[in-house]
C-alpha cells in the first residue's frame, strides 16, 4: 500500500461512496459524473486490495474492510476540512464560500427575514443553502454536510459545542372571522375544537408542544396534519380548527393573513432554539462569524403572545 497513490480527492470520493453505497449518489454529492465515480471506486478497490462495495441484489454493500473505514475515512476529510477553514483571516467583505444550514421552515421565517439584509451587506459574495428537517439531522452534522444544525434545546443528544440562539413561547392562531376567535380561548374549549399539526420527515416525527402535551396525558382532536410550521396559519383560515404555532412565527402571519392570535391557555415550556456546530469546526472562523450574525439578527425583537413584538 503506497500513499502516493491515494489524493485527497479519491479520499473524499471514498467517504461520499461507503457512506452513500452508490456510484450515483456519491456523484451527485461530488458534482461529477457516474462514469467519473465509477473510475474512482476502481482506483480505490485496487489501493486497498479489496472490492470495498460489492453487489448484493440491486444495491451495494460495504465489505469488511469497507465498513472498518467509514468512520476514520470521515473523520479525516474532517479535520482536513476543519484545517482549510481554520484560516484567521476570514473577510466577510471578500470570502465566497456558502454555508449550508439545516433548519425548520419556522427557523428560515423568523430569521431570514433580520439575517439576509445583513449578510447581503456584510458578506455579499457569501452564500447559503438552507436544508429542510428530514430523519437525520444529526448524520448530516456528524458527516459534516451541514455546517450549522438549528434544533430545539430538548432534542439535543451530543458532544458537539452548541449555543442558544433565541427563545420563543406558543400562542393559539385561529381565522379572524371564526366565531370563537374573539376572546382567548378556555381550557376546556382549546381541547374541544379541532386541530391543525404538523410532523416531520417520514418518521412523521411530532413536534415538541405535542410530544409535551401528550406526554402529560392532554390529548388534542387533530383534524389536519401538515408537514411545515408556515403551513399552520394558512390552514386555519376559512375554518374553526386552531393552530398552536410558536409567537414568534403567529404574530408574522397575524400581519399577513386574516387571523388572531391569542395565548395557549395551558402551560407549555418556551422552546429553546440551539446552533450545534462540529466539534472539528470549533475553531472555523467563518462559522464562527455566522453563528454571531445569528444572534444579533434575533436580539433586537422579543414577542409575547398578548403584546406582540416589543424591544428586547
Amino acid at each position: 500500500m503506497h500513499l502516493h497513490g491515494l489524493d485527497l480527492n479519491l479520499l473524499v470520493a471514498l467517504d461520499r461512496l461507503l457512506d452513500e453505497c452508490s456510484t450515483t449518489r456519491a456523484a451527485e454529492r461530488m458534482h461529477v459524473t457516474q462514469s467519473t465515480m465509477s473510475s474512482a471506486l476502481n482506483r480505490l478497490r485496487g489501493f486497498f486490495d479489496d472490492k470495498l462495495l460489492i453487489q448484493v441484489g440491486r444495491r451495494l454493500v460495504r465489505t469488511p474492510l469497507g465498513e472498518s473505514l467509514v468512520e476514520p475515512v470521515r473523520d479525516i476529510v474532517l479535520r482536513v476540512e476543519a484545517t482549510i477553514y481554520r484560516r484567521p483571516d476570514f473577510d466577510p467583505a471578500t470570502s465566497d464560500r456558502r454555508f449550508r444550514l439545516l433548519m425548520s421552515d419556522y427557523i428560515e421565517t423568523v430569521l431570514m427575514a433580520n439575517l439576509l439584509p445583513t449578510l447581503q451587506r456584510l458578506a455579499p459574495h457569501v452564500a447559503l443553502e438552507l436544508l429542510p428537517y428530514n430523519d437525520a439531522p444529526w448524520e448530516l452534522l456528524e458527516r459534516g454536510d451541514v455546517d450549522l444544525l438549528i434544533i430545539p434545546g430538548h432534542y439535543l443528544h451530543t458532544t458537539h459545542p452548541r449555543q442558544v440562539l433565541f427563545e420563543d413561547d406558543y400562542s393559539c392562531v385561529v381565522w379572524s372571522d371564526n366565531p370563537a376567535a374573539r376572546s382567548a380561548p378556555t381550557r376546556d374549549e382549546y381541547f374541544a375544537h379541532g386541530h391543525v399539526g404538523v410532523r416531520f420527515g417520514n418518521r412523521r416525527v411530532p413536534t415538541f408542544d405535542e410530544s409535551f402535551l401528550a406526554g402529560s396525558g392532554q390529548q388534542r382532536r387533530f383534524e389536519l396534519i401538515v408537514n411545515d410550521f408556515n403551513a399552520l396559519a394558512h390552514t386555519v383560515v376559512g375554518t374553526t380548527r386552531v393552530a398552536t404555532l410558536h409567537t414568534r412565527l403567529a404574530r408574522y402571519y397575524e400581519r399577513l393573513l386574516p387571523l388572531r392570535v391569542h395565548p395557549v391557555p395551558v402551560a407549555l415550556p418556551p422552546v429553546v432554539e440551539t446552533v450545534v456546530w462540529h466539534r472539528l469546526r470549533d475553531t472555523d472562523q467563518g462559522i464562527a462569524w455566522l453563528r454571531e450574525l445569528m444572534l444579533q439578527a434575533m436580539r433586537p425583537l422579543t414577542v409575547s403572545a398578548a403584546g406582540g413584538c416589543v424591544q428586547a
